[in-house]
């Protein structure tokens, strides 16, 4: 008797249909091993920014509807265009990838700084802006934020988990030294855009404090040694008796030196070049501690000039008081606590460069906003991040936390330690 055998079938493997596919790639959720709180603190932030655009707006508007709604859409579309880098980021970013990923990066980064460079107007001194016309408004894009993401990726890259020992100690950083210092260069010397190549040089201080090379340690003392110095320089700068060093400085512009004065004396030139800090003041003055209520501002109907960029903390603190002040820094301090938290549990390099460096780059954007609206330092034209009108700085620090979020779910998953 003879058993017949049955016919198996080959079983063919499951193919992912185009469809499916293409909701993988633009998955607007996060990753389930994200940090979660993070992401909600993210989205209290961009809605609060939006909402705060569009008051601060209202009397740059001065009753004309549609440039009010021409200004809160744009802030709109910026934040859901940065909403999906985040979600994208953190869903497709690998740190085993990151060689071939900064390489890119940089290249293009580069190109645009110098295209805008060579082809766009200056704006408030410096070049740092491309502009593209758009039907009835224009978009702006400033590439030397992304290129803050630029930094931190290089020194991850360059710095991060190398264990190789060298002959000569320089050979370690001449690469990242040389990529970071070309992006300094250029922001700073062809764009003339002081305030973001200083939260550029902060940023990359930080980062490179980070690894443990035993090769490093001495830059590493030798650039600690330098910071607290250009502190107390900056002390003495910010007195009464430093103004005297301010003018012998000549490779500050002419705006530059009477920001610096106007920082130590803002009514030396009340209507001139201290007008803008004293209205600021008056505003957080007025504010009290609950605020004259969201939309009541009354300065933002002056002649106060970068109500919705730069000044925006002054109409916040005016119309939701120092409770709202609080609040907001709350909201930014968990953020930073959060990222540095999960920093200090990690033993790779890279991820811990990536989260010190997004940390700082909120960190020194709360410094040097709030400190130039309330005058303990020169105005440098950094935005409060998320808050301010502009979609170049909150694209680029959500893109940033994404990549964080990336790190942050591989570290959870147990793929890095």
């Amino acid at each position: 008797m003879q058993i017949k055998k049955k016919k198996t079938k080959k079983v063919e493997p499951i193919q992912m249909n185009t469809s499916a596919k293409k909701r993988k790639f633009l998955n607007l959720r996060m990753p389930k091993s994200s940090d979660h709180f993070l992401h909600a603190a993210m989205i209290i932030l961009m809605l609060f920014g939006i909402i705060m655009v569009g008051s601060a707006s209202m009397g740059v508007a001065g009753g004309n509807n549609r440039f009010l709604v021409i200004t809160i859409v744009k802030q709109v579309v910026y934040a859901v265009a940065g909403y999906i880098a985040m979600t994208f980021l953190a869903n497709r970013f690998q740190l085993k990838k990151l060689k071939s990923s900064t390489t890119f990066l940089v290249i293009l980064a580069t190109i645009a700084s110098l295209l805008l460079c060579l082809l766009f107007t200056e704006t408030n001194g410096a070049r740092a802006w491309i502009r593209i016309p758009l039907g009835v408004t224009e978009v702006t894009l400033q590439p030397s934020e992304f290129a803050k993401i630029i930094a931190i990726l290089v020194v991850a890259l360059y710095l991060g988990d190398n264990v190789h020992s060298y002959s000569k100690r320089f050979d370690l950083i001449k690469r990242p030294l040389f990529i970071d210092g070309v992006i300094l260069f250029i922001v700073w010397i062809l764009q003339s855009d002081f305030g973001s190549m200083a939260v550029i040089f902060v940023i990359i201080c930080v980062c490179f404090l980070v690894p443990n090379h035993p090769q490093l340690r001495g830059y590493q003392r030798i650039l600690t040694i330098l910071f607290y110095g250009v502190v107390l320089l900056g002390f003495y700068i910010l007195s009464p008796s430093g103004e005297h060093l301010i003018m012998k400085m000549t490779f500050l512009k002419t705006y530059q030196i009477k920001r610096f004065v106007s920082a130590i004396n803002p009514f030396m030139d009340q209507y001139g070049t201290g007008y803008q800090l004293i209205s600021g003041l008056i505003s957080f003055a007025t504010g009290g501690w609950f605020g004259k209520g969201l939309g009541n501002s009354v300065r933002k109907y002056t002649n106060f000039p970068a109500a919705s960029t730069d000044y925006i903390l002054a109409i916040v603190v005016e119309e939701l008081g120092f409770v709202g002040f609080i609040g907001l820094l709350a909201v930014y301090g968990f953020i930073i606590f959060v990222l540095l938290r999960y920093a200090m549990k990690m033993r790779s390099e890279k991820g811990r460069i990536i989260l010190v460096g997004t940390a700082m780059y909120f960190l020194v954007h709360m410094f040097f906003n709030i400190g130039g609206v309330t005058g303990l330092i020169p105005l440098t034209g950094v935005p409060l991040l998320m808050v301010s009108a502009g979609g170049s700085s909150t694209m680029s620090i959500m893109a940033c936390v994404g990549i964080s979020q990336a790190v942050i779910a591989s570290y959870r998953r147990g793929e890095i330690r």
